[in-house]
């Protein structure tokens, strides 16, 4: 057999075989497992509402709510951001008050040292 055929011959069974080959879905590795299970629906009805990001400079304070931008002060929905900091944000609407943690499950506490004794070094 010669050259070009054996080469037409390999090319056309490649072809064949990438044929049925099907081509899967990608799933995203850093989404949590909690959303794997969940239609898309209802992951967006359990959200509520949700603290993405939260953005500090000097003189201005501005929170990520649910995709939108909103700087203190400003209303998400019926609520009003009354305080940003560092980890969470504050809406209150009405008597009631939610908190939004940026990191929930994590609580900042300051960390206590013990107190140097007589002749050691700090």
């Amino acid at each position: 057999m010669k050259k070009g055929a054996l080469y037409c011959m390999l090319a056309m069974v490649a072809v064949v075989a990438m044929a049925g080959a099907q081509a899967q879905g990608l799933t995203d590795p850093t989404r949590p497992p909690s959303a794997l299970s969940a239609s898309p629906a209802a992951q967006e009805e359990a959200a509520g509402t949700q603290l993405q990001s939260i953005l500090l400079s000097s003189g201005r304070k501005v929170a990520v709510i649910n995709g939108t931008m909103v700087p203190l002060g400003g209303m998400v929905g019926e609520a009003k951001v009354v305080s940003i900091s560092e980890t969470q944000v504050v809406l209150k609407k009405g008597d009631e008050t939610e908190v939004l943690k940026m990191y929930t499950g994590i609580d900042k506490r300051p960390v206590k040292r013990p107190a140097a004794r007589r002749g050691e070094l700090k």
